[in-house]
């Protein structure tokens, strides 16, 4: 028996398998377990196109068993079974598929799919194992065959007495490192959880002897352990079946069962597909917000799956980021079970599948919003900002996406309102929508801008996150209508109370120009307004940066010096303006006074600091004397 040579460069892709395309060793059980279910496939087929077999599901299953003492596990199947021709082309060459070349011969019929690249798959084994043996008799066949490597260094094949037809493959686990932990590969509870979190949707009973515990006969607090088979894994995906075979609690057991969250989703979306990429897909929309949503820690993502084979955890190519928020996975037929993050990046139906869910989550928040407003609110409430950041980023390429999935609070409804509906109620003589920032709904209420605005009998939106209002100008127009901000120039209302304000204005320049002169390098203007009513002064701004957007950006870590160019606009009408012209007239000191606190009543309305507040309280000290 001489030991044979990989072929086709196989010392080296030895190594790229073990430390390139796995990043994690646990997946080599799931590898070996689909290889077994590959060729279980296989009997099934021959089954089907030969009359003279019969398949009994029965005799068809893949077994677990580990031997602690001398650091085996074995992984046996009931399949078709290997010749010593097929051991030398399958394990042979390293990345040579048996199961692709048989999906390639052959028609595969009834649903069933062959869903391992076998000579990839198989050498994953080698992370974990020292050596390897095969033990295989092929059906049809009186011979069975030993194959058995420790490596890159080669193999060998030899005859061997098997009764049975299928494959045994025995793996001497190594010893532990400093660095890694190979006993737990020989643990019954670990390997359970393997078969659970990758195989757990594989077709055929995997069955394992597990522990459990009982009481000793004839004892009434003494237990004892013993063995029993069991089968590990569930077989029958939810995804696969029928939708009217599933209630609402199936789909939150399911959510459940996946810690997806420790929250009951407010609504599942359950996707089957069957066109050019076919796949199922069942999606969750969460009602509360994790923990570590807004932290780096959080991982977006869906579990994807190979034909019921868990690929990837959390496979964020399939979500853009503005729904990371939804939970779920996806089963593609269609997509390689041994593939690495890097191919997967590029693989075209991967983004075939992420362009369907996304129209598909789109679609279902629509109706969502459009048939059970309260339970769309409450998702709002968690994930609101979110959506709002996606309008925002990437220079408002998804805001069509979702600009119809916004809400927001108005002062005319005390509950959140969509654009639509704000545009569908305006009034004919309304040129914008306007909006007002503030940190309450209750502060923005109060605000002297919203004064003019508010007599009109006109609507306005009331933006309470950081996010708001960059959200809206990246936006720009909803329907044909700009956004307004209450706090900006010029407003668009009441032609005949502006030519009032001019003509004001010009009587009174000499008064401004010395107020503005007073305040020269803090606002860029002083002028009379046209939008007070009751209020004596207000800052608005000129330019795209407005004051709530200064504060924002102030208050991040990279000390970003952006200004709006405040302009303090002083109420005519007001009693303090009168004040105002007769110390111009007699006392010019006081209008610095008297403009300075102006200035600081201003800041303070608009939650800025104020500048100097000793200054501030001494000016307070003057006006009382």
């Amino acid at each position: 028996m001489a030991k044979q040579a990989f072929k086709a460069e196989s010392k080296r892709l030895l190594d790229m398998m073990i430390n390139s395309i796995y990043s994690n060793r646990e997946i080599f059980l799931r590898e070996l377990i689909s290889n077994a279910s590959d060729a279980i496939d296989k009997m099934y087929y021959k089954a089907l196109t030969d009359d003279s077999l019969a398949f009994n599901r029965e005799d068809y299953y893949i077994r677990v068993d580990v031997d602690k003492e001398s650091r085996t596990l074995k992984v046996m199947d009931t399949g078709i079974g290997m010749t010593e021709e097929e051991l030398e082309n399958n394990l042979g060459v390293i990345a040579k598929s048996g199961s692709l070349a048989f999906k390639n011969e052959n028609e595969i019929k009834d649903g069933h799919d062959i869903i391992g690249q076998f000579g990839v798959g198989f050498y994953s084994a080698f992370m974990v194992a020292d050596k390897v043996t095969v033990l295989t008799k092929a059906f049809g066949t009186d011979q069975a065959f030993k194959w058995e490597s420790t490596g890159a260094e080669g193999y060998t094949i030899e005859p061997y007495e098997k009764e049975n037809v299928g494959t045994e493959i025995i793996l001497k686990i190594k010893e532990n490192t400093e660095d890694e932990n190979y006993d737990e590969y020989l643990e019954e509870y670990r390997l359970r959880s393997i078969i659970k979190k990758y195989s757990d949707f594989i077709r055929y009973p995997i069955k394992m002897e597990v522990t459990e515990s009982r009481l000793k006969e004839d004892s009434e607090n003494e237990f004892e352990e013993y063995k029993e088979e069991q089968t590990i894994n569930s077989m029958v995906p939810i995804w696969r079946k029928n939708k009217s075979e599933l209630t609402d609690e199936d789909y939150v057991n399911f959510y459940q069962e996946k810690h997806y969250g420790f929250d009951k989703p407010l609504k599942h979306i359950h996707i089957k597909v069957d066109g050019t990429v076919r796949y199922n897909s069942i999606l969750f929309i969460p009602e509360n917000i994790p923990f570590d949503y807004y932290s780096k820690e959080f991982e977006k993502g869906l579990e994807l799956y190979s034909s019921g084979v868990l690929i990837m955890e959390k496979c964020a190519d399939l979500l853009p980021d503005y729904f990371s928020f939804v939970k779920g996975m996806v089963d593609s037929e269609d997509l390689s079970l041994n593939i690495s993050r890097e191919i997967l990046q590029q693989d075209r139906q991967l983004k075939f599948i992420a362009k369907n869910i996304q129209s598909k989550i789109k679609r279902e928040l629509e109706n969502f919003l459009k048939s059970d407003r309260e339970k769309y609110e409450l998702f709002y409430n968690s994930f609101g900002r979110q959506l709002k950041f996606g309008v925002y980023n990437n220079f408002g390429q998804d805001k069509d996406v979702l600009k119809d999935l916004l809400l927001f609070h108005s002062s005319k409804e005390e509950k959140l309102v969509t654009l639509d509906e704000y545009v569908s109620r305006m009034p004919e003589d309304q040129k914008y929508i306007y909006y007002a920032t503030g940190e309450t709904n209750e502060r923005i209420a109060r605000m002297p801008q919203t004064e003019l605005v508010a007599e009109k009998g006109y609507e306005i939106l009331y933006f309470t996150e950081d996010v708001d209002e960059f959200a809206i100008k990246i936006l720009m127009s909803y329907k044909d209508k700009e956004f307004k901000s209450v706090a900006s120039g010029d407003l668009g209302i009441d032609e005949e109370s502006k030519e009032k304000t001019e003509a004001e204005e010009k009587a009174n320049k000499d008064l401004l120009d010395h107020m503005k002169e007073t305040l020269s390098g803090k606002v860029k203007d002083v002028k009379i307004s046209t939008r007070l009513k009751n209020y004596p002064v207000c800052l608005t701004t000129n330019g795209e940066v407005s004051i709530e957007m200064e504060k924002i950006l102030s208050a991040m870590p990279n000390n970003q010096e952006v200004k709006a160019d405040k302009i303090l606009e002083i109420n005519s009408d007001h009693d303090v303006f009168k004040s105002l012209k007769s110390a111009y007239e007699q006392d010019k000191e006081k209008v610095g006074l008297y403009t300075n606190l102006l200035y600081n009543q201003a800041l303070l309305i608009e939650g800025l600091p104020i500048e100097d507040p000793i200054e501030f309280t001494n000016d307070i000290c003057k006006v009382m004397v």
